[in-house]
């Protein structure tokens, strides 16, 4: 076996290990590009030194310690619970408020596993309360996270971003954004009317106050379901929060228009709440997805090691061998529903690009819409409940539906696996929208 084949199975190998045991993929990918880089292939640690993403580093630190202080000052509840005050009145508009609520959120550059840990249990406990369709209400609150998940705020986006652009390969942040966010409102258009969604319009929910469309907590009983909670209670705008929402709007302003570094960008404006509230920082701090920012760097570390041994280029050849780049491409989509259901999303993501630069390179076929596919692939099975985003809703279940909730969150992820990529390969890549 080639060293070049040997390197890219091990990098296949380090997901599945990490799927299983309790360690940070990235660690093993730093690891694996020193032994396979220096030990075998005999590189000096300049060289792996020199492909650590160090732009990528500074985009997702920046931009999540910006949303960390968004999220612990109370902004997000604040957006939250203005949101959860238009199901006033009809029923039927509960879940389409939970995924608008949720794609808001996670476009505003909140951290999808945060926003899940947060709402999860929320849209339980609203879908048990009016006897709403537990797993509809479970799905769009999935699909709506995933729904905002890539736009140029968000984790997801800026990885893609950020891989992109270190490949020097032509990206469209608007445009890949606007893709996810019309597949995951089909998607949740037809699990709604499938689960029985339109049936709840004929129902109305009498004077639902604040303090009942909330709670943060897991349930050790079915009774416990029937109390009520009193999270939303002294939820107001106030100067910090507001100053917040105005942080928001700069940071866009400063990224999108004039094109200032998205992630020195939100140091800045993050640095200015932070002296403004000095008091909440060392929170702010821990709450960095610290995990998550080491996988990340270490992924594109190891890929950075493969290109440099010439594995990219074996893998490339591969894909050039196909001779069809459609089919290449959805053969990347397959494998993105398939790794992802299980293993990390936001990793997945960072290995695949770089290995389908053939495909995006390829001005027979659009990039836009191929990138757009694998990202749709890679994140809508995140219901899984081997996910992160999926085993939230299952430990906020009631515990005498833990089972059957299981099976069907497992149903429903198995739906997605199969038709999701072939679903968002015909649409973004053979058919092409408007816009892409």
């Amino acid at each position: 076996m080639s060293l070049e084949l040997f390197a890219i199975i091990f990098l296949v190998g380090m997901f599945i290990i990490g799927s299983i045991f309790p360690v940070n993929i990235g660690i093993l990918d730093f690891v694996a590009a020193f032994v396979i880089g220096v030990i075998i292939s005999g590189m000096e640690t300049k060289a792996i030194l020199g492909v650590f993403p160090a732009d990528l580093f500074v985009l997702l630190t920046g931009i999540t310690f910006m949303f960390s202080i968004v999220q612990k000052n109370g902004t997000i509840d604040l957006i939250a619970s203005w949101g959860l005050k238009l199901v006033r009145g009809n029923l039927g508009l509960i879940p389409w408020v939970v995924f608008f609520l949720g794609a808001t959120l996670s476009a505003l550059g909140t951290s999808v596993v945060a926003l899940a840990s947060i709402l999860a249990p929320l849209v339980l406990r609203l879908a048990y309360k009016f006897k709403i369709n537990a797993l509809m209400m479970g799905t769009l609150l999935i699909v709506g996270l995933t729904a905002g998940a890539f736009s140029p705020l968000n984790l997801f986006g800026l990885i893609v971003k950020g891989v992109l652009e270190s490949r020097e390969l032509p990206h469209e942040p608007v445009t890949l954004m606007l893709n996810v966010l019309l597949f995951c409102f089909v998607v949740g258009l037809i699990v709604f009317v499938v689960l029985g969604g339109i049936k709840n319009f004929k129902l109305s929910s009498k004077n639902v106050s604040d303090a009942q469309l909330r709670t943060a907590a897991t349930y050790a009983s079915d009774e416990e379901f029937e109390e009520e909670d009193n999270i939303f209670d002294n939820v107001k705008l106030d100067w910090y929060k507001a100053a917040t929402l105005i942080g928001i709007g700069v940071l866009i302003y400063m990224a999108l228009f004039l094109e200032f570094h998205m992630g020195f960008s939100a140091f800045t404006i993050g640095l200015v709440l932070a002296f403004m509230r000095p008091s909440l920082q060392s929170e702010v701090v821990k709450a960095v997805p610290w995990p998550v920012i080491l996988m990340v760097t270490g992924i594109v570390t190891y890929v950075g090691v493969l290109d440099a041994i010439g594995s990219i280029d074996y893998m490339t050849d591969l894909i050039s061998g196909l001779n069809n780049s459609y089919v290449a491409s959805l053969v990347a989509s397959y494998t993105g529903g398939i790794i992802s259901s299980f293993a990390s999303t936001t990793g997945f993501l960072a290995a695949i690009i770089p290995l389908v630069t053939p495909i995006l390179e390829d001005p027979s076929i659009s990039a836009t819409g191929v990138v757009a596919a694998i990202a749709i692939s890679s994140s809508i099975v995140d219901l899984s409940p081997f996910s992160t985003n999926g085993a939230l809703l299952l430990s906020n279940c009631k515990p005498s539906e833990e089972r059957s909730f299981f099976r069907k969150l497992l149903v429903m992820s198995g739906i997605f696996i199969v038709i999701g990529p072939l679903a968002a390969w015909l649409l973004f890549v053979v058919v092409g929208v408007p816009w892409g």
